[in-house]
């Protein structure tokens, strides 16, 4: 990924007329989607009594006041009420990590920080215990608009989202863009296609009847078209979850929202 980055460097200066070419669904037509969903089921995200994923963020915020260990501290001590510390975070993420000179998504932001401030072992992907504690964070930013960076230096990592998100792949050959550009609000397999704007991560799908990732999801839409999906942290999905949060930018965080 480096070498890609590398390479698209030099076209920095290119990619925001680029980027305005590039043919995505117009700011003005951009749906959530929350919009696509019945009343019934729009009903249980907006009813934090009866929003199954509130579970997971009641979990989160026992974790993020509980020390691993009686020697370490615990993500309060550090950084206080998360309703003031985190308000605003989920909204920036993917963000440019100066330490690797890539983009890190929220669960590695929050594995960092469990592995080098509270020197504990990290969470697994897609365990309960990181769903949770990134449910919690994320919610402190609900109804607040995505800001994902921009700049030289994000930009090369833009660019390979995109080149994720409009490539052909698997045995079905088909791309991402070509459903959520393309067709969406059409109807596959008895749902409505959404667009694919990654708003309310991590999100309960009645579907899976548990919260899951927005790794989850991507590495489910691979395997869908009959491809081998990246593993859990690849660089390329997190590449593909920054354009997907570029894609919606300005539009509010529903974390953590539900879906069919």
């Amino acid at each position: 990924m480096m070498r890609v980055a590398g390479r698209l460097a030099g076209f920095a200066f290119l990619l925001p007329v680029a980027f305005a070419a590039w043919g995505e669904i117009p700011l003005a037509e951009r749906r959530s989607g929350y919009e696509m969903m019945t009343p019934q089921t729009r009903a249980i995200q907006d009813d934090d009594a009866a929003n199954p994923a509130m579970l997971w963020v009641i979990e989160g915020q026992a974790i993020w006041g509980a020390r691993p260990d009686p020697a370490s501290k615990s993500c309060a001590d550090c950084h206080g009420s998360a309703s003031a510390s985190m308000k605003g975070v989920a909204a920036r993420y993917p963000a440019f990590d100066t330490a690797t000179a890539r983009p890190i998504d929220l669960e590695e932001r929050i594995n960092r920080c469990r592995t080098g401030q509270q020197h504990a072992s990290a969470f697994a992907f897609e365990s309960r215990q990181l769903l949770a504690i990134t449910a919690y964070v994320a919610r402190q930013s609900r109804g607040m608009p995505i800001a994902i960076e921009t700049g030289p230096r994000i930009e090369p990592f833009l660019a390979a989202g995109r080149e994720e998100f409009t490539r052909r792949r698997g045995q079905l050959n088909l791309a991402c863009s070509q459903c959520h550009d393309d067709n969406w609000g059409k109807s596959l397999g008895g749902s409505v296609i959404p667009q694919a704007h990654p708003t309310g991560y991590p999100i309960y799908r009645l579907e899976w009847q548990s919260v899951g990732s927005l790794q989850r999801r991507l590495r489910s839409c691979i395997s869908g078209v009959r491809s081998e999906p990246y593993g859990y942290g690849a660089p390329e999905l997190v590449n593909l979850e920054l354009y997907l949060m570029w894609r919606a930018r300005g539009m509010p965080v529903e974390s953590p929202a539900v879906r069919p």
